[in-house]
């Protein structure tokens, strides 16, 4: 697989030049229709970036030079990765679903008295989200989103280059995949317009990558926020490799080891839907009609617990089989714990594997048809007027129980499996190592799964356990971690060709059929980092 991946990245040690004819002057490039435009050695970039900018929302095609062409540097300027160093900076854009976001995010040194000069500090220059409204669909519709990217992305660019006083960034990051393909290719194409006609090179992000590290970035910000959950002592970039991801969101349930920037095994997964499409069916399922709105995952949440934490009464389970136990409610009905029980042999139970379906159907059943005294489902239909609020508020304060203690459980079985030694197994390299746990994904900013996963790891006897989980602005799709996962992987080295296109399946596992983050075609990686120099090239219309 390893051989597979490096088919993948072109290796280079030097800079290569940017479409050159042959007497070495650079050359028209072609973009979009009958639009033609010329490198030069300097000039003012704004009116290059708006025609850019207004073609491609405009839907125009555009038709790139070829990777090698845009391989490398224009002629008299050396490409640059020189790792971590103050002024670099990036542009960054997400458009994977329905949130069109548009951040700037660069590196300063922090020279205060007390400062650990090791610690990196990065400085958000800009960062705004725009959220479609699908409200009307009961969820995202991906035609409205699409032209919510289509409307908002232009406005939002232009406001971070006013912010930024036209000043350009080090290099431009932008969401690649996986995601909504059209939606994806809105924000690709302008970040490659705004790469040429900068004259810097481009990052094409994973989405899911970006959630796993967005707490490395959280370390590095000028506000520290409160989000760990342990010891810690801010003296670099922290989580350290290798750390537990668990990305909870609308599309995704996985448990990942992430050993390494570009290594994320996928230890477990959902086999049927995601538990934030698991929630927010519930909630659209059981609120009432007049609390029912988007996002329904909060709608459920502020439902279940109207005065915070004091509602929470929660007591965490001290063995598995406490955690299995079927709870019986005043009203019958009762929610059954996930991969539970075992079929034809398989113990289900320890399955490293998540599912959803089954407890959605559950509460959906519940709250359609009468239930008898002792649990039983009859065909009898309920009028949803009858069911009182006490009975929905318990009914929401279950599913999230169960939905959030099976979450939990996949890592208590990774943890007893590798640290706690209570399986034989062959631990991954470094794996005893494993002291923290991070929660990223629109489920993350959940205040009761935060709270219900420390009570659980403290119960089991993991109290030693960092979890981390990053500010809930931060827990959704944002720009901002695709500028943060850019700058790992530009001062890692990496960096991609103009001719990518979006990928609406991708893998982080690089044991993965497609090879992972590194099996994607488009990479390029700079072997041999060279000193700092400032690209002085610039695009405008011939």
């Amino acid at each position: 697989m390893r051989c597979h991946q490096q088919r993948h990245i072109q290796q280079t040690s030097l800079p290569r030049p940017l479409h050159a004819d042959a007497a070495g002057q650079s050359a028209p490039v072609a973009l979009g229709l009958g639009r033609t435009f010329t490198f030069k050695e300097s000039g003012d970039d704004t009116e290059a970036i708006k025609k850019i900018i207004k073609g491609m929302l405009k839907g125009q095609r555009v038709r790139w030079p070829t990777t090698r062409a845009l391989s490398g540097c224009a002629s008299r300027s050396r490409r640059v990765h020189a790792g971590w160093r103050p002024g670099l900076s990036t542009l960054a854009i997400e458009t994977s679903c329905d949130d069109t976001s548009v951040a700037l995010l660069e590196i300063q040194k922090d020279n205060t008295p007390t400062a650990n000069h090791d610690q990196l500090r990065t400085h958000v220059a800009y960062h705004e989200r725009i959220t479609a409204n699908s409200a009307a669909y009961n969820g995202i519709h991906p035609l409205v989103a699409l032209h919510s990217h289509q409307t908002s992305l232009g406005g939002l660019v232009a406001d971070a280059l006013a912010k930024n006083a036209g000043a350009k960034p080090t290099f431009v990051s932008v969401t690649r995949g996986p995601g909504m393909r059209s939606n994806l290719t809105v924000g690709l194409e302008l970040a490659k317009g705004l790469a040429l006609a900068w004259g810097v090179p481009l990052v094409g992000v994973h989405h899911m990558q970006a959630h796993s590290l967005t707490p490395r970035l959280c370390s590095t910000l000028e506000s520290l926020p409160d989000l760990y959950q342990g010891p810690w002592t801010p003296t670099s970039l922290q989580p350290s490799f290798p750390f537990l991801s668990v990305l909870a969101s609308g599309g995704h349930t996985m448990l990942v080891n992430s050993a390494g920037l570009t290594d994320h095994q996928i230890l477990a997964s959902t086999g049927d839907i995601a538990i934030g499409d698991c929630l927010d069916k519930a909630a659209r399922a059981l609120l009432p009609s007049d609390l029912t709105k988007p996002p329904y995952g909060k709608a459920l949440e502020d439902f279940a617990f109207p005065n915070g934490a004091s509602d929470y009464n929660y007591t965490a389970p001290v063995n598995r089989g406490e955690e299995l136990t079927r709870r019986a409610t005043k009203w019958g009905w009762s929610l059954g714990v996930p991969l539970a029980e075992s079929k034809g042999g398989d113990k289900s139970s320890r399955k490293m594997a998540f599912s959803f379906a089954g407890l959605l159907t559950s509460v959906q059943r519940f709250m359609r048809q009468k239930v008898t005294a002792d649990g039983t489902t009859t065909a009898e239909l309920r009028d949803p007027e009858s069911i009182s609020l006490e009975e929905r508020r318990d009914l929401a304060r279950e599913v999230l129980r169960v939905s959030f203690e099976h979450l939990v459980s996949r890592i208590l079985i990774r943890l007893e499996d590798t640290v706690g030694r209570k399986v034989k197994v062959i631990p991954e390299a470094g794996a005893e190592k494993i002291d923290t746990v991070v929660i990223s994904g629109g489920v993350a900013s959940n205040r009761h799964l935060r709270h219900l996963l420390r009570a659980m790891l403290d119960a089991r006897g993991y109290a030693h356990i960092k979890v981390i989980f990053p500010p809930p602005n931060l827990c959704t799709d944002n720009a901002l971690m695709i500028a943060w996962a850019g700058m790992e992987m530009y001062t890692a080295g990496y960096e991609s060709t103009f001719d990518i296109t979006p990928i609406r399946k991708w893998s982080m596992d690089p044991r993965a059929e497609d090879g992972g983050i590194l099996g994607a075609e488009g990479w390029l990686h700079h072997s041999t980092p060279l000193p700092a120099v400032q690209r002085s090239q610039a695009i405008t219309p011939s």
